[in-house]
């Protein structure tokens, strides 16, 4: 009996423990998250505080000035007074409001090239840049997507009401309408539940590997190349024009949050520590275009490396929002190419059977 009893308690416990934790698990999950500055209100604040540091306000007396102008919410103003309280920098408190770890990166880099007018520009700019491809990506989508799901809902109507009462034929147009619907959110589904689990796995695999192995996927590489070898040559370039050392701004590199960052810097460490030169070490990663290491020696040559650097880096944003704005335009006309075949379609499943019955009536 004394067994029995014994065991009963440890399993009345343990259910105990495990509804415990599983409440506990809940009300993590129903707590609200802190508020996400938007992408718009981003570049509106970088854009106003640019401004205020350019013309002698200190960090404390702009952080003022948005608490009295109320253009920025309370939360996130307060935000930053905590912030400057506790003695953090400046890409410290934009990091709490969930600026992206590349703008912390470029505003943490800002400490040792003290060239903040000049990266507060840079980072508005392409804040701006990355807002307009959102929206038009949006309005790309946005239409086509709607008509859509209206399609496939006629098509489950035409489905579970029209069919059955006509003789089911064995074309293809019958065949679609019987099975696109199923067809269209299993394969949303699958994609939903691949890019989860890439997002999973990549998150747990060094930034540096992940973009070597995107880098050989034909679709996007030459977008990952461009956008990796500008924001590299960028900060480069900033770094070496203010007269810091190669050996400094490698140890910086291995100092920031961004992994894609650290990484690198990691590497090109290595490769220094092997007797290899900087534009030697550039060249043997994948991630950037082979120009780089071109543009190093080049620079290096002149003794305008920084200069080379900065001018080389606008030419490659130039070119990434170019191929950005390209393959918007490209995307739509194949959705609407795509949509304009379902309606075809549609229509030949709606009216083969009905054709059918007319001709076996006759």
């Amino acid at each position: 009996m004394r067994k029995v009893n014994l065991t009963l308690g440890r399993r009345k416990n343990g259910m105990k423990r495990l509804r415990t934790y599983m409440q506990t698990d809940i009300l993590r999950l129903l707590r609200p998250k802190g508020k996400k500055l938007a992408l718009i209100k981003q570049a509106k604040l970088i854009q106003l505080m640019g401004n205020l540091l350019n013309n002698g306000f200190n960090l404390g007396e702009v952080i003022n000035f948005l608490a009295l102008s109320k253009l920025v919410e309370k939360e996130f103003v307060f935000k930053m007074h905590q912030g400057l309280s506790s003695g953090k920098s400046l890409s410290e408190i934009l990091e709490s409001l969930s600026f992206s770890k590349n703008v912390v990166t470029q505003l943490a880099l800002v400490e040792v090239h003290g060239n903040l007018v000049g990266t507060m520009q840079l980072v508005e700019l392409h804040l701006k840049k990355q807002l307009k491809v959102k929206k038009k990506l949006i309005e790309v989508a946005t239409y086509p997507v709607v008509l859509l799901v209206f399609l496939i809902g006629i098509m489950w109507g035409l489905k579970n009401y029209l069919l059955p009462q006509l003789d089911k034929g064995n074309n293809f147009a019958t065949l679609l309408i019987n099975h696109l619907p199923l067809v269209f959110f299993s394969v949303g589904a699958l994609i939903v539940l691949l890019t989860s689990l890439s997002i999973i796995i990549f998150k747990h695999i060094s930034a540096l590997t992940n973009f070597t192995f995107l880098v050989k996927v034909p679709l996007v590489s030459s977008f990952i190349r461009l956008y990796l070898t500008a924001y590299f040559s960028r900060e480069w370039g900033n770094l070496i024009a203010q007269g810091v050392e190669l050996r400094q701004i490698i140890e910086l590199m291995k100092k920031q949050k961004s992994r894609i960052f650290a990484e690198v810097g990691i590497k090109l460490d290595l490769g220094l520590k092997a007797g290899q030169n900087f534009e030697q070490a550039v060249s043997h990663f994948s991630i950037f275009l082979p120009e780089l290491s071109l543009m190093i020696e080049y620079g290096a040559i002149k003794d305008k490396l920084g200069l080379e650097l900065s001018v080389y880096a606008d030419e490659c944003w130039e070119q990434f929002f170019s191929k950005i704005d390209r393959l918007m335009q490209l995307i739509q006309p194949l959705i609407f190419i795509f949509v304009a075949l379902m309606i075809v379609l549609l229509y030949a499943a709606m009216l083969l059977p009905i054709y059918s019955n007319m001709g076996s009536g006759i």
